[in-house]
């Protein structure tokens, strides 16, 4: 069980190597742990539910607390702190979809709220809600509804309940030597139905396709009646509902099931590494070969921070002192950027497809390392995310903001949202440590994956800290012409930077869509519209 205030499980302490605390310190000053609220003080302080005691719902405190929040840096700062500014009233667990209608229909009849939840791993405020809600709110647990419920192997279609984790929908594919290909760094803990919902990419989406290629149908009970997507491979009926229900947050009703393309399991896989003389270089050399047209599945290039901070994770071990020997002899750098690029398929693809990478990149100057860092960093690529525990409590906060844009406007935006965020505090006498990597390659553009760390103070000063450089950051990426969110979702955090995306226009259209199927306005208020009340 994940721990109540964290992302690791109970239990488990993760640490960080002696380098990089020592990159991180070096940049930032000694840390500052904060002390955390225990459970128990928190239990002691939850308020009573405003619900009624039913067959369907918990009304547990701890249950409650535990799906009180995401994980944005917010959230971990009221968990931490123990200061939840909204704790739900229930948590249902649905097991099938006419319990999921009647959920609807009590909180249609009563004026409850009600919030979906998967994994509970949005990092951009996607579940929660305001301090003081009038109404009750109703978490809807989907981990009953899980499970492949129908496998097409001749159409390589797949049917799973929309509470299906990463790990459980893999597994259930693999005696069928079958995959989905989509492995977003929160893979182990998020679901099926979390991925559509929110408009995920996989780390491998290059070659698997981003969700929203992925996901070919499945049922959304919604307020206003049941919403059924049929699995075409194509139809030219009018406008694709399908659209609607992907980064749709809950806005629109509860996803009940996906069904999803599945394809065969890759016999082979490569990731090597190759290392640039400076950022620069890696996005010409990232751009080269993303409009390449080679059947890579990933296309990863790190500024040279983010490359440090890489090789500080990875420990003194001997390869790693053999690797900064061979960089320094072939005289990369002094700030060199990593590449890595991935590549799935039958043995001769992917040989072919690596061997094409390799001119791309020595015509920017890159050398190849080799695929030793491209195996530790698979490897090691769902646990980045845990090293969040670790840095908590060795007294620094960090969280992540990502965007995309035109391959025209990108060097320019990625250093603007790096100055935003590094100066975000200077007038409070405190540092950041800002760093970015590409993570998802087309042949128009890029994402920009922006990680930052700052040394937090007391609950609410942190809180200010925090939205100080939030807000920085967000203007300088509309101001640039990037999206709000490449793959994290909008939920409360983006919604104020929606419309200038959107349009007026743009978001009258979804405003009108949600009161169609949610007349009573239940259904996640404030998520994605920013319209709570």
């Amino acid at each position: 069980m994940r721990k109540w205030n964290g992302w690791v499980d109970e239990g488990r302490h993760p640490t960080l190597p002696p380098a990089a605390l020592r990159l991180i310190e070096a940049e930032l000053g000694p840390g500052r742990p904060t002390p955390d609220a225990t459970l128990a003080d928190v239990i002691a302080a939850t308020p009573a539910s405003r619900l009624k005691p039913s067959p369907l719902i918990s009304l547990d405190p701890e249950d409650r607390i535990r799906h009180a929040t995401g994980q944005s840096l917010p959230d971990w700062i009221a968990l931490r702190s123990g200061r939840l500014p909204s704790i739900p009233d229930g948590v249902a667990r649905p097991t099938t979809n006419d319990d999921v209608r009647e959920l609807l229909a009590f909180a249609s009849a009563t004026g409850v709220h009600v919030v979906p939840y998967g994994g509970g791993t949005s990092v951009v405020g996607g579940i929660g809600g305001k301090q003081t809600s009038r109404q009750p709110v109703l978490m809807v647990a989907l981990e009953r509804l899980a499970g492949l419920t129908e496998l097409d192997e001749r159409s390589g279609l797949a049917t799973f309940g929309a509470g299906t984790t990463g790990p459980d929908l893999e597994a259930a594919l693999s005696p069928n030597g079958l995959t989905l290909g989509h492995f977003p760094q929160s893979f182990e803990r998020s679901t099926i139905g979390g991925w559509v919902v929110t408009r995920s990419a996989g780390q491998q989406s290059l070659g698997f396709g981003r969700i929203e290629a992925l996901f070919a149908g499945g049922r959304v009970e919604a307020p206003g009646g049941t919403l059924e997507l049929p699995p075409h491979p194509a139809s030219a009926a009018g406008p694709d509902l399908r659209q609607l229900v992907l980064g749709s947050e809950g806005r629109l009703g509860v996803l009940t099931e996906a069904t999803v393309r599945v394809v065969a399991r890759p016999k082979h896989e490569a990731f090597p590494a190759w290392f640039l003389p400076d950022w620069a270089h890696a996005m010409v050399a990232a751009r080269a070969i993303g409009q390449a047209g080679l059947p890579l599945s990933m296309i990863r290039a790190m500024t040279p921070l983010e490359t440090a901070s890489v090789l500080a994770l990875a420990g003194e071990s001997r390869s790693m002192r053999l690797l900064k020997g061979y960089l320094g002899l072939r005289k990369v750098g002094p700030a060199p950027s990593l590449l890595l690029v991935g590549a799935s398929g039958t043995e001769r693809v992917v040989e072919a497809a690596i061997r094409e990478v390799g001119p791309l990149v020595r015509r920017e100057g890159g050398i190849a390392v080799g695929g030793s860092i491209g195996r530790r960093w698979i490897a090691n690529r769902f646990r980045a995310a845990d090293l969040r525990d670790a840095l908590w409590d060795a007294g620094y906060a960090i969280d992540t903001l990502e965007t995309g844009v035109d391959w025209t406007r990108l060097p320019d935006l990625a250093t603007a949202v790096e100055d935003a965020l590094r100066h975000g505090l200077d007038e409070l006498g405190e540092r950041v440590l800002a760093f970015s990597h590409l993570s998802h390659v087309y042949p128009s553009g890029s994402s920009l994956y922006v990680t930052y760390m700052f040394r937090p103070a007391d609950p609410d000063e942190t809180l200010d800290r925090w939205r100080r450089l939030k807000a920085a950051a967000s203007r300088v990426i509309v101001e640039h012409g990037g999206t709000i969110s490449h793959q994290h979702g909008v939920g409360r955090d983006h919604a104020p930077y929606l419309a200038a995306e959107k349009g007026e226009l743009g978001m009258a259209v979804l405003a009108d869509i949600a009161r169609r199927v949610d007349p009573g306005g239940i259904m996640n208020p404030g998520v994605l519209l920013g319209d709570e009340p």
